[in-house]
């Protein structure tokens, strides 16, 4: 099963059915924040809701193709990150995150961040991962311009959230721009 530490203070495990409770209950704490980038919140009104999905994240993770795993925090769940879904042929991913509004400002997802790239990069020998955030969501934004990745462009009302358009900023790296330990 996918799971390692980060670091001293952070890991990443696989989510998995019993996680379910706990995971609802971060999204539901933290709602209001998620709802202003993220479209599936107003979906998930209950644990039960996840239960569907969850499968379909451990089904990704057995066949090879991405993955989402929790991001614990001095142990507790704090946020998402994972691998939207991994295109052999091409060698590339993309990286999606989410992170409790409480928890920002401590480096966890540039940290987390840093280590699935040399995951990516190192072991599963990809070449590239892009990283897409809302071109007006700053704190996701700074994840992807810490680290080096390239900003590729914007892609102009990219996505439909409730009620208006988003602007989509596409960010990636190279396996020959990341050097292992540099960040």
């Amino acid at each position: 099963m996918f799971s390692f530490r980060v670091d001293e203070e952070i890991s990443l495990e696989l989510l998995q059915q019993q996680h379910k409770e706990e995971l609802y209950g971060l999204i539901d704490a933290n709602r209001a924040h998620l709802r202003k980038w993220l479209l599936w919140v107003d979906k998930r009104q209950s644990a039960e809701d996840l239960a569907p999905v969850i499968p379909i994240w451990i089904r990704n993770y057995a066949d090879n193709n991405g993955f989402e795993a929790g991001i614990r925090y001095k142990g507790k769940l704090v946020g998402m990150i994972g691998l939207h879904y991994i295109d052999w042929k091409n060698s590339s991913t993309s990286i999606g995150y989410f992170l409790a509004e409480a928890a920002q400002g401590r480096g966890i997802v540039t940290r987390s961040v840093s280590a699935l790239l040399d995951y990516l990069f190192g072991t599963l020998e990809l070449n590239r991962a892009e990283i897409q955030c809302a071109a007006c969501n700053t704190k996701s934004m700074a994840v992807p311009e810490w680290l080096g990745f390239v900003k590729e462009g914007v892609k102009r009302d990219g996505q439909w959230l409730y009620d208006h358009y988003e602007d989509i900023v596409t960010y990636s790296i190279l396996a020959k721009e990341w050097k292992k330990g540099t960040r």
